[in-house]
């Protein structure tokens, strides 16, 4: 179970920060085109090129994870990913930091801590395809549901002639991405276990193409919510939603069981409570910190800001004229996603 988790762990390292370095390096790069000029550029470019391998290795990773370890175990794992990420922006791209980052990176490795402690091995169940085929109509039904009630939303916004987006509405693209991300995770699953069953190996290419279709439709969503709406909404829900869909779904449609004995479902549990609660801090901590009283919030406030005009500094003497230097921790999550739009 720990070398499942571990994997997961740098799976969603790989990931997160993979994807970071591919930012940072669009930076100078153009528009992303399948002309042979653009993609050399791309491939020259430092960062970008190990972001993207980062990337394609930490998927690697997830799918051998995924082929050791229930759903339900690595799915909540991944959620550390932000916690992973936020340390790595600390200390690699310089970014200033409140307390609650840091009750969230604990409060999250504390939870990864009490998955493996009260995860057990689990042999593969037969997967019904009466299972599978109400686990397709569930999870349609809740999209056409959700769309249904966001169009009423924009059609009332419209009427209303309002500009700004209602929080209704970055609530639905928040879930329907992180209930897409979640399902990406259990289609890959589910590829391993049919193999595990005696049918053919193509189930499992099979199975991570649909995969990948689950993770690109989640990501649309993902965006279509950043674009207009707040990032802290939209990346909070489809955390939870994507946890959530991980383990409900893996223990429904897979068969995956809580641990026999009383104390390892109980750390089970309260492993996957503190998994999300820790995201929700990461991704909520800007907002939280406004809630602080006043001379904490200012003695804090100062303490950071001289941490950060020291590092400010050593950085004009390196001459580092990288405009990304410092990236807030609320928008982290927004900028894994974001599209390439504010480069054109």
């Amino acid at each position: 179970m720990w070398e499942s988790i571990c994997l997961t762990l740098a799976a969603t390292a790989g990931n997160n920060i993979g994807k970071v370095l591919q930012k940072k390096g669009t930076i100078i790069l153009p528009p992303l085109s399948l002309k042979l000029k653009v993609i050399r550029a791309y491939a020259v470019n430092k960062p970008w090129a190990l972001g993207f391998l980062m990337d394609i290795f930490g998927a690697l990773l997830m799918l051998r994870a995924l082929s050791l370890a229930p759903v339900s175990v690595v799915q909540p794992v991944s959620g550390c990913g932000l916690a992973i990420l936020s340390v790595f922006s600390h200390f690699y791209l310089k970014e200033v930091m409140n307390v609650f980052d840091w009750i969230g990176i604990t409060v999250a490795g504390i939870g990864t801590i009490g998955v493996g402690a009260g995860g057990e091995e689990q042999k593969a169940s037969l997967i019904s395809v009466f299972q599978l085929l109400w686990l397709a109509f569930v999870v349609a039904i809740l999209f056409v549901l959700l769309n249904a009630w966001l169009h009423m939303f924009k059609r009332q916004r419209r009427e209303q002639e309002l500009g700004e987006y209602e929080v209704v509405e970055e609530i639905i693209y928040g879930l329907e991405s992180g209930i897409l991300f979640g399902m990406a995770s259990v289609v890959s699953k589910m590829g391993f276990v049919f193999v595990e069953q005696g049918f053919p190996a193509m189930f499992i290419p099979m199975c991570i193409s649909i995969s990948i279709c689950c993770s690109g439709t989640g990501f649309f969503y993902q965006t279509r919510g950043l674009k207009h709406g707040r990032a802290i909404v939209v990346s909070t829900c489809a955390a939870v939603a994507s946890i959530v869909t991980g383990v409900v779904a893996g223990m429904f449609a897979l068969g995956e069981k809580l641990p026999t004995s009383p104390s390892g479902r109980l750390l089970l549990l309260m492993g996957w409570l503190l998994i999300v609660l820790g995201v929700v801090l990461l991704v909520t901590s800007s907002r939280l910190i406004r809630h602080l009283p006043r001379s904490f919030r200012r003695s804090r406030q100062t303490s950071l800001e001289r941490g950060f005009n020291i590092r400010r500094t050593a950085s004009h003497v390196q001459k580092d004229t990288n405009p990304s230097a410092v990236i807030q921790a609320a928008t982290l999550h927004h900028l894994l996603s974001s599209p390439s739009k504010d480069k054109d």
